[in-house]
């Protein structure tokens, strides 16, 4: 996998570009597109609760993960499944994760298993938890957009906090194009300088498509959550 690939596999965990971040303008429809509108619901949902508790435990070692909290998918949002005790929090993505730009924003195979840790459980996840409920019920993307800006200007989502960072080294994750990679992944203030994206680094960053309120580095890892070899791109 080469840099290329590695960042836009990265789009669809996380991509976060919201608020100011994310334009103001989205085609709603697009007929060319292979997922030009969300697909029935039940294709989104894991039907085996205890699978999806597995899965998004498997995102870190089983030395964080198993005293995690687990959200598993519900048809209106994310439900708490397990009660964690370490302040971790562990789910499965779906695809409305990404850029709103990308073409597989609506693709209901994605599953990516990620784990916060508590600082990204504290200031990433309410947004996530936010895009995911407006896309269950059913709103377009322009219409996920107007109320995903209003919101911010509202303040309704904490401020980033430092340390913030997810584990997403799951080996049973479904990415995009339905490839996978085990890394780690920094979110920091958007002016943060990690070398990204230059010849023969190892951070990547995910693009942005109007300046936002924070960046969001990966870091690929050597080995899968379970502690087996994982492949590097290239």
């Amino acid at each position: 996998m080469d840099e290329g690939k590695l960042a836009a596999g990265a789009s669809l965990i996380v991509t976060l570009i919201l608020a100011l971040g994310v334009p103001l303008h989205v085609h709603a429809q697009d007929s060319k597109a292979p997922y030009p509108s969300m697909a029935p619901v039940e294709q989104y949902l894991i039907t085996d609760r205890n699978a999806e508790i597995a899965l998004a435990r498997s995102a870190a070692p089983e030395s964080i993960s198993r005293d995690a909290t687990i959200l598993v998918l519900g048809r209106l949002g994310y439900e708490t499944a397990v009660e964690g005790t370490n302040g971790f929090v562990c789910g499965v993505e779906r695809s409305w994760i990404s850029q709103f730009e990308d073409p597989n924003f609506w693709n209901p195979k994605i599953r990516g298993a990620v784990c916060y840790n508590p600082a990204a459980a504290r200031s990433i996840l309410p947004i996530i938890k936010r895009r995911t409920e407006l896309a269950m019920a059913g709103l377009s993307k322009a219409q996920m957009v107007d109320e995903l800006t209003a919101a911010y200007a509202q303040k309704q989502f904490p401020v980033l906090e430092p340390g913030a960072m997810s584990y997403t080294m799951s080996k049973g994750a479904v990415l995009d194009g339905g490839g996978n990679l085990a890394h780690l992944m920094f979110y920091t203030p958007a002016d943060a300088k990690w070398g990204e994206n230059l010849s023969g680094s190892p951070v990547s960053s995910i693009p942005q498509s109007l300046p936002d309120r924070f960046s969001l580095f990966m870091i690929p890892t050597a080995r899968w959550s379970d502690g087996t070899p994982a492949p590097l791109p290239k």
